[in-house]
């Protein structure tokens, strides 16, 4: 049998890939993030960069001046290209009347006081470092002393064991993940002991916390509140699963009640909190920031950002003196110059930010004017490609640019995504937004009689009549996006 020979062989092989400058990086970041977020990757900046300085959001600075000069000349660049390279020559823009450090004395000072500091940290550290010996020594004689426990500390142990148990198996939300028996097991405790104390945790507050069930944490909210008998009671613990079907005469009839009585009933089960957590979840509340204000002036809309958040960034003169120093070192003007640099950069890029925000958002408006006078119901069909289009940019970076932004106009605050949507074609030829056809699909479900809900087919006929023709099964497409139930569970007998 002859055997395979084996060896090594070179080989060269051309690729082509598309790699991102760390510059176009942070200018996309910068484009992608919400107004807060990137106060954030500011603050970041002045820290890591030392050139940089926040100036007075009424100062009009050097580097704005050029930002501004640069968007009236041309229109905004997209940022997916490859920006040009940024220049600074210090000779050009020194200013004169600043005062000039002396910046090779500051700098031994500085070189000075950290070589003090080093060699008082390490001679007062020397004495405390202790032999591997020395320190398992210390540890045995820890170990070795007995402290009696008297009977109150031994209870208070044990209770604080169980409770611990207990709170750190319940989640977020507020419900016991696991069962008593699980826990018993688990500890080797009675579940009858476990069971006490979980009776003495369910009497917190929230009023609700440490149920193992929906069931469990109403039933504890109706008992705190000394509703132990009433019909509400008796629906969550006799009919649970009925409840959550909406089976109003299952109910009605098992309990000898009226229809009217338990739908009064599930009102009042209604207002129960069925997370007694919530209130204690991080992201409960999130504050919105609007980044594009619409204002009506006169029959035209003015569309601006907001720019008092976002940070004004200039170069600090402190350092361009610096640079024009003839005593200063080749590294030390070559890191300034670099630091200089990306924090022109940095400038250059939050004002492409701004501008491009405000370029779509203009857009935008233009399109969707009817919605600005009328409401949701005269939202009109718009992609990003128009949108792109028209600013001059990629479809890429408008997605980007409305990524998380909100939009203030005179019908209320919307992200800025709400403003694209895929559209349907009425009997007259004119588009018509899917959010709008969601809005009056809505609105004649709101104004259906309660005893006669609009089944699918019937809704069709309805916005047939309006000139939208749309297929059934797109109705209840758009209605289960809605959470509305089909008609037969809307029904109310």
């Amino acid at each position: 049998m002859l055997a395979m020979a084996q060896a090594l062989h070179l080989s060269q092989k051309m690729t082509l890939s598309q790699v991102l400058a760390p510059q176009l990086q942070q200018s996309l970041a910068l484009l992608q993030a919400p107004t807060l977020e990137l106060k954030a990757m500011v603050e970041q900046e002045l820290q890591q960069n030392p050139v940089l300085e926040e100036a007075a959001p009424t100062e009009m600075t050097l580097e704005e001046k050029e930002g501004r000069e640069d968007e009236e000349a041309a229109a905004v660049a997209d940022p997916t290209e490859p920006p040009a390279d940024v220049t600074f020559d210090p000779a050009t823009e020194k200013n004169s009347n600043a005062p000039v450090d002396d910046f090779q004395a500051e700098f031994e000072r500085l070189t000075q006081l950290d070589q003090e500091w080093r060699d008082h940290f390490a001679q007062t550290n020397i004495p405390m470092r202790q032999s591997q010996e020395e320190e398992e020594k210390r540890q045995f004689m820890f170990d070795s002393l007995v402290a009696g426990t008297s009977l109150q500390e031994n209870l208070l142990e044990q209770i604080r064991q169980i409770g611990e148990m207990i709170v750190g198996n319940i989640d977020d939300y507020g419900y016991l993940q696991s069962s008593v028996d699980e826990l018993a097991f688990a500890t080797n405790i009675r579940p009858e002991s476990i069971l006490e104390v979980l009776k003495v945790i369910q009497s917190f507050h929230p009023t609700g916390v440490g149920a193992r069930d929906l069931r469990e944490c109403l039933l504890l909210q109706l008992e705190r509140e000394g509703r132990q008998d009433t019909l509400e009671y008796r629906i969550v613990s006799e009919f649970m699963e009925a409840l959550g079907k909406r089976r109003i005469p299952e109910i009605a009839r098992g309990l000898g009640a009226t229809v009217d009585d338990v739908q009064k009933a599930l009102a009042r089960i209604g207002n129960l909190e069925p997370r007694p957590g919530r209130a204690f979840l991080p992201d409960n509340n999130q504050y919105i920031l609007p980044e594009v204000f619409v204002q009506r002036v006169g029959e035209d809309f003015v569309v601006t950002t907001n720019n008092e958040q976002v940070p004004h960034l200039r170069i600090s003169n402190t350092y361009k003196d610096i640079m024009a120093q003839v005593d200063s070192s080749a590294e030390v003007r070559e890191y300034i110059r670099e630091k200089i640099r990306a924090g022109k950069f940095l400038i250059k890029s939050l004002h492409q930010r701004q501008q491009t925000i405000l370029n779509i958002a203009r857009e935008i408006v233009k399109r969707q004017r009817e919605f600005m006078d009328k409401g949701v119901a005269f939202l009109k069909p718009l992609t990003m490609v128009q949108v792109a289009e028209i600013v001059g940019v990629h479809e890429t970076t408008v997605s980007r640019a409305v990524s998380g932004k909100y939009m203030e106009t005179p019908q209320g605050i919307f992200e800025m995504k709400y403003f694209f949507t895929s559209g349907i074609q009425t009997a007259s030829g004119v588009g018509i937004s899917n959010t709008s056809v969601k809005e009056m699909l809505s609105d004649m479900i709101k104004a259906e009689q309660p005893s006669k809900p609009l089944s699918d087919e019937e809704i069709v006929k309805l916005l047939d009549q309006k000139g939208i023709k749309i297929a059934r099964r797109t109705v209840a497409k758009y209605r289960s996006e809605l959470n509305i139930l089909p008609s037969h569970l809307r029904k109310v007998y």
